[in-house]
């Protein structure tokens, strides 16, 4: 199962149902201190904590909005906290439906919310009762037709003397065993047999979980240690497979040592592996018994430590844990803290890190997130910062903006405008990846890609030197490299008061239009700069700006530049005279896709001299188009 969705709906400072999507990778929450990323984060960890603690479970008390809490208690409802939403494996899907011993089960994504008091709701569950019972028998089907309870199957077992049958009711009342309250009781039944045990778990980390330099065993056995320091130390001896009850009451620590060595030979070589600040440093586990006089009666015990120390060996100096920066302890902690679930094959995990990175250089952060990245090829990961440099450039559709108003926090999947502060960290991250690429002029039009960029700048040129219709000398043409990034680029380059117009494909995914429609619904970019090649071509429903080309003069250009193909004709593309320019030919070739930037980059070569009357025609309405949104 993997997250997909999530839904806070009464937490702490959010006091309105806040909905964002959740990436299979790496999801960004990006805000101003005390915006509420902590909290959302808090949220969805308390779902299901990957151990029993009581801190991550939901409360009225601690959690719910404080300025609707006393009409909540009045009201005598037990209200929703998080919905929590699911897409199901296939393999997850083929085991349901083994157990139940047909193709009974359907439902691909599941939602599950948590209530505050207990208990859950869930969405999504399809089961076909009566498939499930007529695979056990048709009997069986008919005498359980009405059945809701093992109560109801008993019943039926009671009201019939055939053995075959009685043995056929008995094997079906296991689906009939839920007492929760389901319109489908085998539904009931895959939810508490199926659904929950296989829900991923949430593994909340933050700066305030780093180890100490010295632990005292005996702290830790009786639990004495900060509620945080504790968590990770006892990680660290479970990691290392060491039983503290054991050491206590050791005299020699030898066997210890060699498992903490080994522990620590694990740990580092992953760590040095992402640290490139300094490579030059080691972690050395020592454990030592130190004599100790307690007042007021001066009695003597023995305490046992583990010290944790980092040693240069270039500098030969060896220093306290705690007295490495910030930064460095909070990576060596959180692997320490990481290994523990990395270790639990049996269950799927979603990482959920408050500010990682806080402490660390600009560079030491492009360590982490390749760390992350890595991470992510396994798990979900789902993190919070302020620092630009924790948001990549190229996974900017991956963020999502928190913001406090009058109303309570906000989690956006859209960029908004109106909060400057909010941007500034994906401003700061795209700012580089932009000097480095792009020229950015104060009149801009956002195409999908580089194909786009040099058809429409070739055909511009050439119709302009015929004194035709052009684009504006004024306005750039940014390819952004996919719809994806189209809504991110509209709502950061609006964000500096550029005028923005886009010229996209019409044919996109789904996900991807519905972030640029609602950039339009929250007034981001009006619906009249948002144009489509579609909208300029009378004979066509869906269009690339391949399809600007008439079918002769596209022809010419593919022939042109791709010499491993046999030359295509007319006749050979005949079959999918109602598709797009770009899949008739990939059909006629049989590969999923070819490389749409040959043939462009030929254009700029060859020039658009030979280019038909009828295709000049066409990219002459483009620029019309375009100079006139500009002005819209």
């Amino acid at each position: 199962m993997k997250l997909s969705k999530v839904v806070i709906h009464k937490f702490k400072c959010f006091e309105s149902d806040q909905e964002f999507a959740v990436e299979d990778g790496i999801s960004i929450l990006v805000g101003l201190n005390e915006s509420g990323k902590t909290s959302a984060l808090e949220a969805i960890a308390k779902t299901n904590y990957f151990e029993d603690d009581p801190v991550f479970k939901f409360s009225t008390t601690h959690d719910y909005p404080r300025i609707e809490k006393k009409r909540m208690e009045k009201s005598g409802i037990n209200p929703k906290a998080v919905t929590c939403t699911y897409t199901l494996s296939d393999e997850l899907i083929a085991e349901i439906n083994a157990d139940l011993g047909c193709e009974a089960y359907s439902g691909r994504e599941i939602s599950i919310t948590e209530k505050y008091n207990g208990g859950w709701t869930f969405g999504g569950i399809s089961v076909d009762k009566d498939k499930v019972l007529s695979a056990v028998g048709s009997e069986v089907q008919n005498l359980l037709e009405n059945a809701s309870s093992e109560s109801d199957v008993d019943e039926a077992i009671s009201k019939t003397d055939d053995e075959q049958v009685k043995k056929q009711l008995n094997d079906s009342k296991r689906f009939f065993s839920s007492s929760w309250s389901f319109d489908n009781p085998i539904s009931a039944y895959v939810a508490e047999n199926w659904i929950l045990p296989n829900r991923p778990k949430f593994l909340y980390y933050d700066e305030y979980y780093a180890l100490p330099s010295r632990i005292s065993i005996e702290k830790l056995q009786n639990e004495q240690l900060e509620s945080e320091e504790l968590k990770t130390a006892k990680a660290l001896f479970e990691l290392a497979e060491i039983n503290v009850e054991e050491l206590v009451r050791a005299d020699d620590f030898e066997d210890f040592k060699a498992e903490l060595e080994a522990t620590e030979a694990t740990i580092s070589e992953e760590l040095f592996e992402y640290w490139s600040t300094n490579r030059n440093l080691e972690i050395r586990f020592d454990i030592d018994k130190v004599e100790k006089t307690t007042n007021p009666n001066n009695t003597r015990i023995v305490e046992h430590v583990l010290d944790i120390r980092v040693r240069n060996p270039r500098a030969k100096v060896s220093l306290p844990l705690k007295n490495r920066s910030k930064g460095f302890n909070w990576f060596f902690s959180f692997l320490v803290w990481f290994k523990k679930i990395q270790e639990d094959e049996n269950s799927q995990y979603v990482l959920l890190l408050d500010e990682p990175g806080l402490n660390l250089h600009a560079a030491a952060q492009r360590d982490l997130l390749n760390f992350l990245e890595k991470l992510s090829e396994n798990y979900q990961i789902v993190f919070t910062t302020h620092s630009p440099f924790m948001v990549p450039p190229d996974r900017l559709g991956s963020v999502r903006t928190v913001l406090e108003t009058d109303s309570g926090s906000q989690i956006s999947e859209t960029l908004l405008e109106k909060d400057p502060n909010t941007l500034f960290p994906l401003q700061a991250a795209l700012g580089y990846d932009l000097a480095q690429n792009l020229y950015i002029s104060k009149k801009n039009v956002l195409v999908e890609g580089i194909s786009d960029l040099v058809f429409l700048e070739v055909v511009s040129a050439h119709l302009e030197s015929l004194g035709r219709v052009s684009l504006s000398a004024d306005i750039t043409i940014v390819p952004v490299g996919g719809l994806e990034k189209v809504a991110t680029f509209v709502s950061l380059l609006r964000g500096n008061s550029l005028n923005v117009v886009c010229m996209l494909d019409s044919t996109v995914g789904q996900s991807a239009s519905d972030k640029l429609q609602r950039l339009i619904q929250d007034k981001i970019i009006k619906e009249k700069k948002v144009l489509q090649y579609s909208d300029y071509l009378a004979s066509a429903s869906e269009a690339d700006v391949e399809d600007l080309f008439t079918e002769d003069d596209y022809l010419n250009l593919f022939n042109s530049a791709f010499d491993e193909h046999p030359d295509v004709s007319s006749n050979d593309l005949s079959g999918f005279a109602s598709e797009r320019m770009v899949v008739r030919f990939n059909k006629h070739l049989g590969v999923r896709r070819f490389n749409h930037y040959r043939p462009a980059n030929l254009l700029s070569k060859t020039g658009a001299d030979q280019l038909s009357e009828a295709t000049l025609n066409n990219f002459e309405a483009i620029f019309e188009g375009i100079n006139q949104a500009m002005k819209k």
